[in-house]
Formats: C-alpha cells, sequence, structure tokens
C-alpha cells in the first residue's frame, strides 16, 4: 500500500538475522512542533522488544527499549532510516515515476522498492506486507540502459510494460552509490548492483571503477566484489551486493549503517565539520566488534583514496554492516579517481590529518595513533600502498580493458607529487 504525499507516519520492518522474512519492528512519525521544526519519533513494539532474537536499528541512537526515541536533527529522521532511503538517483526515478505534486521524507521510504540497502522494510500496516518482488535478470541490462538514459535526459519514460522495468531502476542504497544510474539485478550468484555509464562521461566510469576495485585488494583492502559486462556495445559494472546472502528460502539482509549515520551529521557543507576519518574511527570503536581490525582498515582505505585522488570519499561511501549481532565495516566501495588541477595539494572529502583534508602522507601519520597504529606501521603501510599504485595502477586499468586514451585521461590522479611535497 502507497501513501499519498505528505505521510506523516509508517511501519518500520526488518529482516532478523538467518531469517529472510519481515517482522514489524516499530512505529516511526514525523511531524513539526509548534515552532515548525520536524521532529522524529520512533518506538519499538512490544511483540519486537519481546522477541529473544530482536536486534537495535541502531545501537546508539535507536537502542532496544520500550521508551520513544525524538530527534530533530537531520529534518527529524534518524539516520539509520534515512539510510534506508533512496539516494540521489533513486530519488529522481521515483519523482519520475510517482508523479506526486510533492514528496515528503516518508513517502520517498514508502515509494522505494525492496531492493533496498541494509535490512529495514517500510509500510503503512503494522504487518509486513508478503513479499513481492522479483529482480530484473542481467539479461534485462539493455533495457535498463534504455530506461537510465530516458530519465537522465529528461524523456518521458515509456508506461505499461515498462513499468516495472522503471521500478526496477530504483536502487535505493544511499551507501551504495551516489548519483550514477544503477539498478539491482540478479543472476545465479545473487544480487548485484548494475552501475551504467552515463552518455556525457569523460571516461569510461564502469571499467575504471572496476579497475580501482582490484587495484584497492592489491593493496590489502577488503573491497567490493565486481565484473563487467557489455551490453550493445555498452559496459555495465556488476558490483555484488555485501549485505544480501542468496539462500534456498530467500535472500538473508545484512543490517547497514552509513558513516554519515555514524558520525550522526547530515551531506551538506554547513555540517562538514564532522566529516573526518579520525572521528569516524572513533565512532567505530563503539559499534564495531573488531575495533582494531577495522580501524587499521579504515587507514588503508583513506591512504588509498589520497592516492587515487578519489575526492568523492564522502560519508555515505563508508558504512558499517551486521550480518548477527555484530557489526563491522562493510567492505569498501565507490573507488574512483578525479582529476583535480592542482599538483601541490588536493583534499578529500574528510579529513584525515593535523592538516586537515590534505591528501598528504604527513598530515595521514599525524593522527596514526587515533588508527591503533604505531607511527612505523602507519608509514610502512603509506610507502607500500603508495609504490603499489605508483607500479600497477596503468597495469591493472589495462587488464580490465581501460582503454590507452582514459588511461591517459586519468593518469595524473595517481600518486600526485603534492602527496610527498615537503612542508615547512
Amino acid at each position: 500500500m502507497i501513501s499519498k504525499a505528505g505521510a506523516n507516519e509508517c511501519f518500520v520492518y526488518i529482516v532478523l538475522p538467518g531469517t529472510s522474512t519481515f517482522v514489524t519492528a516499530g512505529r516511526f512519525v514525523l511531524e513539526p512542533d509548534r515552532a515548525g521544526v520536524p521532529v522524529g519519533q520512533f518506538v519499538y513494539g512490544k511483540s519486537y522488544i519481546g522477541n529473544p532474537d530482536a536486534v537495535p536499528i541502531d545501537p546508539i541512537e535507536l537502542k532496544l527499549s520500550d521508551t520513544t526515541c525524538r530527534t530533530t536533527a537531520l529534518k527529524g529522521m534518524f539516520g539509520a532510516l534515512r539510510d534506508a532511503g533512496p539516494d540521489y538517483w533513486g530519488r529522481r526515478v521515483i519523482e519520475k515515476h510517482a508523479g506526486l505534486p510533492q514528496f515528503g521524507e516518508i513517502d520517498y521510504l514508502l515509494y522505494a522498492p525492496d531492493d533496498r540497502a541494509g535490512a529495514l522494510g517500510f509500510g503503512l500496516g503494522p504487518k509486513p506486507p508478503a513479499p513481492q518482488r522479483k529482480f530484473s535478470k542481467t539479461l534485462d541490462l539493455d533495457k535498463l540502459i534504455g530506461l537510465a538514459d530516458a530519465i537522465i535526459e529528461g524523456e518521458k519514460v515509456p508506461d505499461g510494460s515498462d513499468t516495472r522495468q522503471v521500478e526496477d531502476l530504483m536502487l535505493v542504497g544511499t551507501s551504495m552509490g551516489g548519483a550514477r544510474p544503477k539498478a539491482v539485478v540478479e543472476d545465479e550468484d545473487g544480487l548485484w548492483i548494475a552501475k551504467f555509464n552515463r552518455p556525457d562521461d569523460r571516461w569510461n566510469y564502469a571499467r575504471v571503477e572496476h579497475a580501482m576495485l582490484e587495484l584497492a585488494r592489491a593493496c590489502g583492502i577488503q573491497s567490493a566484489q565486481s565484473r563487467l559486462v557489455t551490453v550493445a556495445d555498452r559496459d555495465v559494472l556488476l558490483v555484488k551486493r555485501f549485505d544480501r546472502e542468496r539462500t534456498d528460502k530467500g535472500y538473508l539482509r545484512a543490517r547497514m549503517m552509513s558513516g554519515l549515520t555514524l558520525l550522526r551529521t547530515e551531506d551538506t557543507h554547513q555540517h562538514r565539520d564532522r566529516w573526518s576519518y579520525v572521528l569516524l574511527t572513533e565512532e567505530l570503536r563503539r559499534i564495531s566488534s573488531q575495533p582494531k581490525n577495522d580501524a587499521a582498515e579504515l587507514f588503508k582505505r583513506m591512504v588509498f583514496n589520497a592516492l587515487i585522488s578519489n575526492t568523492d570519499d564522502h560519508p555515505r561511501n563508508h558504512a558499517v554492516i551486521a550480518k548477527d549481532k555484530d557489526w563491522k565495516l562493510s567492505p569498501a566501495y565507490d573507488l574512483t579517481p578525479s582529476m583535480p588541477i592542482s599538483i601541490e595539494r588536493r583534499d578529500l572529502a574528510l579529513t584525515c590529518g593535523d592538516l586537515g583534508r590534505y591528501a598528504h602522507a604527513q598530515n595521514m601519520l599525524s593522527q596514526s595513533a587515533r588508527f591503533h597504529l604505531k607511527h612505523e606501521e602507519a608509514e610502512a603501510i603509506i610507502d607500500a600502498m603508495e609504490d603499489r599504485v605508483k607500479t600497477t595502477w596503468y597495469e591493472t586499468a589495462r587488464r580490465e580493458g581501460v582503454s590507452e586514451q582514459d588511461c591517459e585521461t586519468i593518469s595524473t590522479a595517481f600518486a600526485y607529487p603534492g602527496f610527498r611535497l615537503a612542508l615547512e
């Protein structure tokens, strides 16, 4: 059942660890106070609290209790619920498909399909609806590419038989893909995020991102599994869903929260003071079942992003997952180079040391202790990764089918001179 525009409440469902069906976790209400400030309220259901297998949606902000949780942050949206909502691309598709005069935050949750990131679901009834989701097959990619192109160009999306495929484009993984066109597809191995190139791309993003995931793995980073397919001369990147596990009885789901939620902040520049790798590793200590391992892993990803000039490493592109009751850092994803003009200073999206966001080796070493690393350990990680990126990025890119022209285009991204610039 779908809401009318401007819904102000919904029920929240969850798939518990080791199961494949939803149960009702609680109720969420979003209303303005007397001053007009949006206030979100969430309360767990009594039956859920009494369930011995129940887990908290967010162990910090939405602890398992019978008290009502309230927030005025994020326009009244609890971070863990926001993470289950559509990202920029998903919102764009929903707006085009639903045709409502206006959308509230709860409307986006209700209109998004069941392939959202994590283990949550939303509806208007106290009981979860029966699962009805049928995933597009990888064989449908050519149709999905055409629909994505139409949405990008602002064209009218065909009605009728393609309506189902329009819905299939609505990937809602806020922590899994940003603004690029994408869809969820299925094959015999499970679910994949299909990421499409745009007609106006400067280089082949699908092949380059796949190469960066492979390069990250060669640098000792736990990166998401990916592969490339070519459909009607168009390359598509398939990234394996690490929050889903296929079984004979259905898909098991991992809970998921973005780095944005862990940092208790927003994705606007006004709230950028909390965008920080250092603060993120501190938050990992509060939630991770393996904080030392995750802190070292996060340090590696920070260094890698600096070495490939990935200036789009914002908090949504980091996440934690929980396949059982324990939380841990998710595999790395959305690793893409950029080409800032400066060869002396490039900044990451998150603060990485005493010199702020400066993508510089010495800056990252300045806070290495906060990542549970001794100075010499951190230095060895940086040295080894810098050497690996410098000597193998081109070979890796060419092996994964990146053209000579595209390699030339992105070449200035890797181990830029300012990474080792002498500091005064």
